[in-house]
């Protein structure tokens, strides 16, 4: 109980927001928008030890921001019709005006989003955010990833090149290995018995739609950030103001010079190397009677593939891939530590380290043929992937001897050893917020 009033007085901390002239007092009498931005983004306490790891969720608010945006102007100029969908792509491209620039960011900025929402998740599973009291936290954002892979797979099938044809057919084809219900969710998804215009016209309108449901839960996982707060690299709980600062200035300016650092690899990738990342057979118009020597995704899906081509049996296969993002919801009750962080958890460091190696290898994996050696790597990388949450997470658990931790975020574990700055000196700003 004392945890939960102090988890509560974290979040529901005193407002600081004052009115500036009539206006914002009427205002706030009626619509208190002003305020619950001040209280939310601008004077919410937030742990003083944040890490660079942590401007990624500011970086994925920009991403979505850019993919929205762009989508929408392109979406003016797309014909989702399978005889015309090629050649409009080609138009954005070399007709509209900055076209170019419009689809390049689009398509550069999905791995972007991804790269950054990647990064996110294997922060969280290093600092133990899944744990509670952000279990809710930590199960919208797995519904966030499952809505973004569904995003931008369908939105790889709007411009109607090889790949994405293929990809459509071979990817919406496993759909056929559930029994009883598979054949039926296929042709639904197809709008008829193979993939065409139906096909294009359905993923279209998916597409476009689903980017705003994305926006409705990320609206939800920051209300549910906000109810317990910030996790921290310590993993610790704030015990007061000398464990906080308000979020503006010190994370908004740390946020945007990380955020500016991102913009400029995102901006090398657009304007110096922007189909490194895509496959060259997507500028070659679709066609349904010849096929691709060697069908790939986009290399976000490759691990999930890698999982799925591992597996000889294809129902066994399609589990397997579904259930490697099914095991993310069930995270923070397979892990039976106590502690958080995995800074004082050495023995886990190092099934981590493997964990992301594993990933690694699948990724590799799946951008190859699954012939030869790339299916034994990828079945023994797919093997430890579920070991890693089903075996590992719950025994390391139980046996493992965590290192000494300090008592709060703003002290140092040894006496006189280096760390926060002391007490006395640090609450000095915080009394500005």
């Amino acid at each position: 109980m004392a945890h939960q009033s102090e988890q509560q007085g974290h979040a529901a901390h005193e407002s600081t927001y004052r009115t500036t002239g009539p206006f914002t007092e009427w205002l706030d009498k009626r619509l208190p928008i002003l305020r619950f931005a001040n209280d939310t983004m601008m004077s919410f306490p937030t742990p003083r030890n944040l890490n660079y790891w942590w401007t990624f969720g500011g970086i994925l608010t920009f991403c979505l921001a850019v993919q929205i945006v762009t989508g929408i102007i392109l979406a003016m100029h797309y014909t989702p019709n399978a005889d015309l969908a090629f050649g409009s792509v080609e138009r954005i491209m070399r007709d509209v005006n900055y076209g170019w620039l419009l689809r390049y960011t689009h398509a550069v900025g999905a791995s972007m989003f991804f790269l950054a929402v990647y990064v996110h998740i294997f922060r969280g599973l290093y600092y133990g955010s899944y744990k509670a009291p952000r279990e809710i936290l930590w199960m919208l954002g797995v519904v966030i990833l499952l809505l973004m892979m569904a995003t931008a797979f369908m939105g790889y099938v709007l411009p109607w090149g090889q790949m994405s044809f293929w990809a459509a057919t071979v990817i919406t084809n496993f759909f056929t290995a559930f029994p009883v219900v598979g054949k039926f969710i296929t042709e639904w998804l197809w709008g008829g018995f193979a993939v065409g215009n139906a096909t294009l016209n359905r993923f279209f309108s998916l597409h476009y739609l689903l980017p705003f449901v994305i926006v409705g839960v990320v609206a939800l996982h920051v209300w549910a950030l906000h109810v317990p707060g910030n996790n921290n690299p310590t993993g610790l709980d704030v015990k007061g103001k000398q464990d906080t600062l308000p979020f503006h200035p010190y994370y908004t300016v740390k946020d945007g010079f990380a955020l500016v650092l991102f913009t400029i690899v995102f901006a090398w990738f657009v304007f110096f190397a922007p189909n490194s990342l895509g496959h060259p057979d997507n500028y070659i118009p679709a066609n349904p009677l010849v096929t691709p020597p060697h069908i790939v995704p986009e290399w976000y899906f490759l691990p999930f593939y890698a999982i799925l081509r591992s597996i000889p049996d294809k129902l066994l296969g399609v589990i397997a891939m579904f259930g490697s993002i099914v095991v993310l919801f069930l995270i923070p009750w397979l892990d039976t530590s106590k502690v958080r962080s995995m800074r004082y958890r050495p023995m886990m460091q190092w099934f981590f380290l493997f964990f992301v190696a594993a990933c690694g290898v699948l990724m590799w994996c799946g951008a190859n043929p699954p012939e030869g050696n790339f299916v034994l790597y990828a079945r023994l990388a797919t093997s430890y992937y579920f070991a890693y949450f089903l075996i590992i997470m719950p025994l390391v658990g139980m046996i493992e001897q965590p290192r000494k931790m300090p008592e709060s975020i703003a002290k140092p574990v040894l006496p006189g050893g280096g760390g926060a700055m002391p007490a006395r000196a640090s609450a000095a700003p915080q009394t500005k917020g």
